[in-house]
């Protein structure tokens, strides 16, 4: 967690805190730089690991003050309990002033919670997105180095933590992106001071066009879901398809969020379990339809023993997903013939659906 200090001439100013269970560094940290008072605390995001430690910095610095959306306020009490005296909730636009440093509040809804604002620190062109822009990456680095890496992290993060709001990160990029930035400093992960690396990057992934890849979830009991699955992706692979699979038996489901921030396709391998799918695809399932990728096309393959609704109840927990949903090819015990041309067919299906997105 990353919490940032701006003494300006005549005021300071903490932007947000850390959870609850790092409090002692927070403060630890600001006894080694001799803060005796701070002026205002910048509350971008209610969620506990940026506002846990408020309680303990207000009673650690009496004159502070709370910054942030009317919404936060709300929150912030609900919570924690913070004092509402104590709390000056902002409008989008609204600027502070620390005498020779300013900053500038933008309102910044879902990103990724109902009351979230970033903050700009006008003279040094420093945005401080809060989770905006965060990554999954601990390191004592501070400013970014390598930028490989970082991608990756920041990749799974916005996977795991944004892709659901998606559209309404679309308008706040935007919105961002009018402002004259030299460094942007998440409270995930480290600093960006090539601002554009990330900006470009979180422009491929909310405006972008899937990409020419499946991704296939997958986990086989007897080894006839796991016959098909590899079929399936020897067919698409011989038709020019990229394919990222994952056994749900062992997988990082992390990874998985991650692979659909581009995929094209899904699809769903398993086997019929008590009439229905496989828990664990039951889950990938629902993760799907919960962090609504741009995923145009969905298809099912797997078998079963003596009958089941897979297809119908993995179909009913995806709604959220706006595909087309391909032909599945569910069959009973081990494949035969028959069955490989069908997936054969899904194969040459989902390679021209591809081709007809570029």
């Amino acid at each position: 967690y990353n919490a940032y200090l701006i003494q300006g001439s005549e005021k300071t100013a903490l932007i947000d805190t850390v959870d609850p269970t790092t409090s002692h560094v927070l403060l630890d940290r600001l006894d080694q730089l001799n803060v005796e008072r701070i002026d205002y605390v910048i509350a971008n995001h209610a969620e506990k690991d940026h506002s846990g430690t408020l309680p303990q910095v207000l009673e650690r610095y009496p004159a502070a003050q709370v910054v942030c959306t009317p919404k936060c306020k709300g929150m912030l009490v609900d919570m924690l309990l913070a004092p509402e005296d104590r709390i000056l909730a902002v409008d989008d636009g609204a600027t502070l002033s620390l005498g020779d440093r300013t900053l500038e509040f933008i309102h910044a809804p879902w990103v990724h919670w109902p009351e979230t604002m970033l903050t700009y620190l006008r003279e040094d062109k420093i945005l401080f997105p809060c989770d905006f822009f965060g990554s999954h990456l601990a390191t004592t680095d501070l400013y970014v180095t390598d930028e490989g890496r970082v991608y990756e992290a920041a990749k799974r993060y916005y996977a795991e933590i944004m892709m659901p709001f998606r559209k309404i990160i679309q308008k706040n990029l935007k919105k961002v992106q009018g402002y004259d930035i030299s460094l942007i400093a998440p409270s995930h992960g480290p600093m960006y001071d090539r601002p554009e690396f990330i900006l470009e990057a979180y422009h491929d992934w909310v405006f972008g066009e899937p990409k020419n890849i499946v991704v296939l979830p997958y986990i086989s009991m007897h080894g006839s879901t796991r016959v098909m699955v590899n079929y399936l992706v020897d067919a698409l692979v011989e038709k020019g398809v990229t394919v990222e699979q994952f056994n749900l038996a062992v997988t990082d489901i992390g990874k998985l969020a991650m692979a659909l921030v581009d995929a094209a396709t899904i699809v769903i391998g398993s086997p019929t379990v008590l009439t229905g799918a496989h828990p664990n695809v039951v889950y990938a399932a629902y993760l799907a339809n919960a962090l609504r990728p741009k995923t145009k096309f969905v298809s099912i393959i797997g078998s079963y023993g003596w009958g089941g609704k897979m297809v119908q109840q993995l179909a009913g927990m995806i709604s959220n997903l706006k595909v087309e949903v391909l032909d599945p090819v569910v069959i009973q015990g081990h494949p035969r013939d028959e069955d490989f041309a069908a997936l054969d067919k899904l194969a040459a299906t989902i390679a021209e659906k591809h081709k007809a997105l570029k």
